[in-house]
């Protein structure tokens, strides 16, 4: 069959639910991972076919999008911060906004690409709370070698992946499967105390559901997504409560938030005492990341 049949009878079944632009990129990923065709490769020579056995994964891959499946979950990977990353249903797609929250940590911690603060022999200690793919743990770990970077989950599933992409960005993890809610009060059980705790936990509120697309609603794990609406910032507090008995003199502790509790999430952060207190906006205005001191 060739390709640009193929590539037709995309835009037949799909420019109706996600518009032609998109469903076009829907088919370049497709051809680049089932055949290394790049979309260039493919314009200089619309002639090009595939045997029959790819035609059938290209039609079971139109299947899942227009049943809204997202494309990553389809070929199993995505990029984040320029690495490469495993994900699965029990994952969720890492976002850019989340790069953004790396950016915002390097940003603050080196000079040239070198730890800041770091005498002698002492170690840089950084935490990963609800690690899901992996993605920031392991992001931090490839631009900060020399720092020891530790990574908790309450899934077993998704620590899975974790390991996995942590193999494959040759980084050397501490994975640590827990339930923050439930060591919230308690220290981490070693002598380990970190510069940098770091989470994107659960915050979207179930009163924000009907803004989502279905390809998240329905695909990506509830459990990593969404919060009651009585009770928000239920993670963000028993992170930062663990973060004042785990967190170094001077330790600071980042989030990822909903757009919509920025406010609240300084008031929290005040009340437990940290200092130097940042709400940060994304790339679309949005406040997005809080980072804080410990005093």
């Amino acid at each position: 069959m060739k390709l640009k049949d193929l590539k037709h009878k995309f835009h037949e079944h799909l420019d109706a639910i996600y518009g032609k632009e998109e469903a076009q990129t829907f088919f370049f990923i497709l051809t680049e991972y089932y055949n290394a065709i790049k979309r260039l490769d493919l314009a200089l020579n619309t002639e090009l076919t595939i045997e029959d056995d790819f035609v059938l994964k290209y039609e079971s891959a139109l299947e899942a999008l227009k049943n809204h499946e997202p494309i990553q979950y389809i070929i199993g990977q995505t990029e984040f911060y320029g690495l490469p990353f495993y994900v699965n249903e029990n994952t969720l797609i890492p976002r850019p906004e989340t790069e953004e929250l790396v950016e915002l940590i390097l940003s603050n911690t080196t000079t040239n690409g070198q730890l800041e603060n770091v005498e002698g022999n002492n170690q840089f200690n950084i935490l990963d709370i609800g690690t899901g793919t992996g993605c920031i743990a392991i992001s931090l770990a490839k631009q900060l070698p020399n720092a020891n970077v530790s990574a908790i989950d309450v899934s077993a599933k998704a620590l899975e992946i974790a390991n996995k992409n942590a193999e494959l960005n040759q980084v050397d993890i501490n994975f640590i499967e827990n339930d923050i809610l439930k060591i919230c009060d308690s220290e981490l059980g070693s002598a380990t105390k970190f510069d940098i705790i770091v989470s994107n936990p659960p915050y979207v509120r179930q009163l924000e559901k009907q803004q989502m697309q279905d390809n998240v609603l329905n695909h990506e794990p509830h459990l990593a997504l969404f919060v009651e609406d009585e009770n928000p910032l239920i993670f963000y507090r028993a992170i930062t409560q663990f973060a004042t008995k785990n967190l170094k003199p001077n330790g600071e502790l980042y989030f990822e938030i909903n757009e919509y509790l920025g406010k609240d999430m300084i008031a929290l952060l005040e009340e437990f005492g940290f200092k130097n207190i940042q709400l940060k906006q994304d790339l679309f205005g949005k406040d997005r990341m809080i980072c804080g001191v410990i005093k």
